[in-house]
């Protein structure tokens, strides 16, 4: 039996490759250089320093109330890149974080310690 083609079905498979060839374009446009160097697109920013935390220098805000103000202050006198709020005995991950502030509070909410890590 002799296959018959038409102008639509021409029309349908160019379409069809056309979906195809788009999508790998489209697929590989995202990935940069896979060789690791530069892909002579838009320039790269440089990475930000490293913000060391110094819990000496914020020890101050043990006893203060913990508001995101006083978050934020003691996060900044300390250097740190971040900081976070822990409450007494609660569970931590063991990974230390030399840029991350950590303010201890009580159940009233007062700072009992601050520390790195």
């Amino acid at each position: 039996m002799p296959t018959i083609t038409t102008p639509a079905l021409h029309r349908r498979l160019a379409a069809l490759a056309l979906l195809g060839a788009t999508t790998l374009v489209a697929g590989c446009a995202g990935m940069g250089n896979p060789f690791g160097g530069s892909s002579g697109g838009a320039a790269q920013t440089a990475p930000r320093p490293v913000q060391v935390c110094n819990a000496a220098s914020a020890q101050s805000f043990v006893g203060k109330s913990n508001t995101s103000a006083t978050l934020e202050a003691a996060r900044k006198q300390s250097g740190a890149y971040m900081a976070r709020v822990l409450r007494e005995g609660q569970p931590t991950t063991m990974e230390f974080n030399q840029e991350r502030l950590n303010l201890v509070v009580d159940g009233t909410g007062r700072i009992v310690a601050v520390r790195c890590g």
